[in-house]
């Protein structure tokens, strides 16, 4: 099973429309930090509760994939939280969902950058 091990600190840039799979509401959302930028994956009550300018605090959160491009989300055994408003220094670029990663071909236990969806994030 993967491993929740991923704290972050970062501020809801964009807030996608909140679609139904099964019984579950989920969006994604553009998050980014001082490093990059990713989609972040909310479910059930998290789709309202977050707005973009909003900063949230990650704990014990994975990165997983969805439609082939990474997205970070917080789990069943992470957790996330409202940190604050329009405070956090961020950049846009590289968006780490625009980057196809792949199996490194000398160590499958690891990924490494394949192509690059988007040329903001090259």
């Amino acid at each position: 099973a993967p491993l929740n091990n991923i704290d972050a600190r970062f501020i809801l840039l964009d807030k996608g429309k909140i679609t139904m799979e099964g019984q579950s509401k989920t969006c994604l959302a553009l998050v980014a930090d001082e490093t990059a930028a990713v989609l972040f994956l909310l479910w059930g009550g998290e789709c309202d509760a977050f707005q973009p300018g909003d900063i949230i605090q990650l704990s014990r959160g994975i990165f997983s994939y969805r439609r082939n491009n990474l997205v970070l989300r917080a789990g069943k055994r992470g957790k996330i939280e409202k940190d604050g408003e329009f405070t956090l220094p961020y950049v846009e670029t590289p968006n780490m969902s625009e980057i196809h990663w792949v199996s490194d071909p000398n160590n499958p236990t690891k990924y490494v950058q394949g192509n690059v969806i988007s040329a903001y994030s090259r």
